[in-house]
């Protein structure tokens, strides 16, 4: 069960960070009145994108969980485990974003051309993950 946790783990921040690309993409600037969410570390993240990718997140966890076995009284609380974990998720995105405009740098690496470095694909998943442990320890699912 383990490797399933992990997985739905992976699955929360992959999902949020595609709802908060294609939620951001239509819909920034116009639900917040055109507020940047961290313009000067990161300009193109909205706040409706962070809306999204909450909104995407959530619904993969419950389906998720109920994939798992988890009852329908702990739905509630694997819905908010996953607001949590994408909350600390974003701010995983931010911090190593601020990293590198700190360090005057682009992208943390070359391995992955195009994608900002190894670090850019993993920076959601490390502030992410010990908040869903909590999160899977106190509901027990």
């Amino acid at each position: 069960m383990a490797i399933a946790g992990l997985l739905l783990a992976l699955l929360l921040v992959w999902a949020a960070d595609t709802g908060a690309y294609f939620t951001g993409r239509r819909y920034g600037g116009q639900w917040f009145g055109g507020r940047r969410l961290a313009p000067r570390i990161s300009p193109n993240k909205t706040w409706e994108g962070v809306v999204g990718g909450v909104a995407l997140a959530m619904l993969a966890a419950v389906l998720g969980a109920l994939v798992l076995g988890a009852r329908a009284a702990q739905l509630p609380g694997i819905a908010l485990v996953a607001a949590l974990t994408v909350l600390f998720a974003v701010a995983g995105d931010l911090f190593e974003s601020l990293l590198k405009r700190h360090a005057g740098l682009k992208d943390s690496g070359t391995l992955i051309p195009g994608h900002g470095g190894v670090l850019d694909r993993v920076d959601s998943v490390l502030a992410a993950l010990p908040v869903f442990a909590l999160g899977k320890l106190w509901l027990g699912f």
